[in-house]
This record gives structure tokens, sequence and C-alpha cells, in this order.
């Protein structure tokens, strides 16, 4: 079964970096276009980055220009690097396989100001 696990949140400080990482099982990763989507305290699920199988990538307006998503097929992994870290991207994020059907379990990233 398809299965989606992140890692790499925590707690940081304005300004500050942090990398993202999510490794999938049980589907050929390569085929497949990735997402990552965060979602704040009492807000819907938003989308923040996706990446095609041809590595185009594409970015909502929030983060563009401060994050960066990548993927290693080799290893089944997407990442997502965030730098210049606002309170405002404090949120669950979760990475996802290209349709919205599939998501991993999240991991929390807090900014504090």
């Amino acid at each position: 079964q398809v299965q989606l696990v992140e890692s790499g949140g925590g707690l940081v400080h304005t300004g500050d970096s942090l990398n993202l990482s999510c490794i999938a099982s049980g589907f050929d990763f390569s085929k497949y276009g990735m997402d990552w989507y965060r979602q704040k305290d009492d807000q819907e699920r938003e989308f923040i980055a996706a990446i095609s199988t041809g590595d185009y990538t594409r970015y909502s307006p929030s983060v563009k220009g401060r994050f960066i998503i990548s993927r290693d097929n080799a290893k089944n992994a997407v990442y997502l690097q965030m730098t210049s870290l606002k309170p405002e991207d404090t949120a669950i994020y979760f990475c996802s396989r290209h349709g919205g059907v599939y998501y991993g379990p999240g991991t929390q990233v807090t900014v504090s100001s």
C-alpha cells in the first residue's frame, strides 16, 4: 500500500532554515509527481509546492523564493528546503502523491518570532 512518511520538522526562530524529507513506499515513485501541503491551526490544508516526474517545480506565492522542492528517485524521497522562515509558516507539513489521495501523517513546523 502507499505510504508516505515525513520528517525534519521542529521548532525554529524567524529567519532560520529547515529541511523536510518524505520517504515514499508502495508505488513506483519515479512515475508520480509529488506535492507538499501544509495546514495551519483552524485552516484548510493548502498547497505549497509540487515537483513533476521531470523535475518541473511550482510553488504557491506564499513560499516562492524561500522554499525549494526536490526529489531523489533512487531514495524514493521528496524534500522541502525552507529558508527565511516566518511565524506564519507555522503549520503541519504533509507530503502527497500528486492527485490528492495519499498523504503522510505530517511533521510539525513551528517558527517563533
